[in-house]
């Protein structure tokens, strides 16, 4: 495979994904740094993927850490590994927020099915009380809910990609400019 091929592969491989609650890169870490300068990393759901544009999406609490530490530093890094492929995507960029009430955000809370929006109905995420209070909502969830509904927009910048082989793991890094289209691309050492 040359390295257009792998690049649009990967892309390929996160678009399916997004649809794909068996794929390997359905769930990836969403790394940013907190006020402190610390490296905060925590799992999220794929929802979506574009990869004409180096795109990514995810939907979370608008109370959420995450969500307050990408309104001070946007910039993320968003790693996947695909045990069946053997592969690990790293993609860095820069996440955009868009909170409740916003056309992406209203957008994705009507695709969304109710047993879903259920997530964003209880307590702040990390409250003691969240669990109980769980057990006393009924689907459907209404604005409560959706209030509290925001959605990610992650851009890549670059991709490293990386694949483990019984052999001669290989490595190879993608940039792309601010359109999306590929602008570099080379092997480098695992």
């Amino acid at each position: 495979m040359d390295l257009s091929d792998i690049d649009a592969s990967a892309w390929a491989e996160l678009e399916t994904a997004a649809g794909n609650p068996q794929s390997g890169f359905r769930y990836v870490n969403l790394c940013s740094v907190d006020a402190e300068a610390r490296p905060q990393a925590r799992m999220v759901v794929l929802r979506a993927a574009d990869g004409s544009a180096r795109s990514l999406e995810f939907h979370t609490d608008t109370r959420s850490q995450k969500w307050l530490e990408l309104s001070v530093n946007p910039e993320v890094t968003v790693l996947g590994f695909c045990p069946q492929a053997r592969l690990q995507l790293r993609l860095q960029g820069r996440a955009e927020r868009h909170g409740p009430g916003s056309e992406v955000a209203d957008a994705a809370w009507e695709r969304m099915p109710d047993r879903t929006r259920l997530t964003y109905a209880g307590g702040p995420p990390g409250d003691e009380r969240a669990l109980e209070a769980i057990g006393e909502l009924a689907a459907p969830v209404d604005e409560a809910g959706k209030a509290r509904f925001g959605v990610l927009s992650f851009r890549a910048r670059t991709l490293d990609w990386f694949q483990l082989r019984q052999q001669d793991n290989r490595r190879a890094l993608f940039a792309y400019d601010e359109t999306g289209a590929l602008s570099s691309c080379r092997w480098v050492n695992p």
